[in-house]
């Protein structure tokens, strides 16, 4: 991981919480698109997700199968493409094939993709599931501590992507095995209206390259506690914990998962270089956090530096999921710049009634 090269008197309480608030993101949305884009409130659903599956990967048919039959997908939102499986890296120019066919079997409701498969992780220089959602664009790429391209669907108040963005944000639903998969689609759906008394664990570590998120944390504690149990943990590791429903922290390898019980609907990360590496991390990848028990999670494909805009920003993972939305909805508004990070997890799982 690389990193990127007053005392304040006189302001009443509430002033300062709101100011706080604002510098932090964490309530009030981002402003909406310039005239002429209407934002929706309507509820994302089944009708709003596309399934896309490999026909050339048994794994990708099974899963497919799986998830369409669980979650009530229509089926003219299964979408068929067929490439190669097994590859952890796909070319850009075998990627605007298998994009274009998709593009062509896209019912117009569709909103975002599910993708049935754990590999490829990555189109070229950036993440499999950004290129999906906006197509490859090496804007989205960076070489050496850049920045690269900003999502409009990020801290926006949209319930309709495609029709506000033209983005359709895709999530994998991945594992090495078809029955980890098939495991994780058991918990979204248990997660539905769950209403989990859980927890919300922000570990702020010793490793300080990877610990940038932690200057949001006093400020999700202040506008979050009073409707969700928050606990800011000085640490390097969580255990023998039996109520996790979000785990942030900065490390390249996370020591104590097993013994911690994810509640289902569960979100957690880890800010490193390489967990979206699925298959071949030489850190720890993000797949472990599923294998755990959570639900969702989120790696980079390539090396981001630590900018905070390339990761999650948990004040507005919490508030989003807290507020009723989707775990993907939730997981991809949290992102600034999607580029280099894979989405991994079961899309329609939602905790919290609106």
């Amino acid at each position: 991981m690389k990193q990127a090269g007053s005392r304040i008197r006189g302001i009443c309480p509430g002033l300062l919480t709101l100011l706080l608030c604002w510098s932090l993101s964490g309530c009030d949305r981002a402003p909406d698109p310039a005239s002429g884009v209407t934002l929706s409130a309507t509820a994302f659903g089944p009708q709003q997700l596309g399934v896309v599956v490999n026909d050339a990967d048994p794994s990708s048919r099974r899963i497919a199968e799986y998830y369409v039959n669980r979650r009530g997908i229509p089926a003219g939102n299964v979408i068929h493409v067929s490439f190669e499986p097994g590859n952890k890296v796909m070319r850009p120019e075998d990627f605007q094939v298998i994009k274009d066919e998709v593009d062509r079997q896209t019912p117009a409701a569709v909103q975002a993709y599910a993708l049935t498969w754990t590999v490829p992780y990555r189109v070229g220089c950036m993440s499999v599931t950004t290129a999906f959602a906006a197509g490859f664009d090496a804007e989205f790429c960076a070489l050496g501590c850049e920045p690269t391209r900003q999502s409009p669907y990020f801290n926006s108040s949209s319930r309709r992507p495609y029709d506000d963005f033209g983005w359709r944000p895709a999530i994998l639903l991945a594992g090495m095995q078809v029955s980890d998969v098939e495991a994780l689609i058991d918990r979204g759906i248990a997660a539905d209206d769950s209403k989990p008394a859980g927890t919300a664990y922000l570990l702020s570590t010793s490793n300080r390259q990877r610990n940038t998120r932690a200057r949001f944390y006093p400020g999700i504690q202040l506008l979050q506690s009073d409707r969700f149990r928050i606990e800011i943990i000085n640490g390097n590791e969580l255990r023998r914990r039996d109520d996790v429903m979000f785990y942030f922290t900065g490390l390249v390898r996370v020591a104590g998962l097993d013994t911690n019980r994810f509640l289902p609907g569960a979100i957690a990360d880890h800010l490193t270089s390489a967990g979206g590496q699925l298959t071949d991390s030489r850190q720890m990848s993000s797949l472990r956090w599923l294998e755990a028990g959570a639900t969702g999670s989120y790696g980079t494909v390539a090396e981001p530096c630590n900018f905070v805009d390339k990761f999650p920003r948990p004040n507005l993972v919490i508030d989003t999921y807290l507020n009723g939305e989707t775990l993907i909805e939730s997981y991809w508004k949290s992102v600034a710049w999607p580029g280099q990070g894979v989405f991994i997890g079961e899309p329609l799982a939602t905790p919290f009634p609106p």
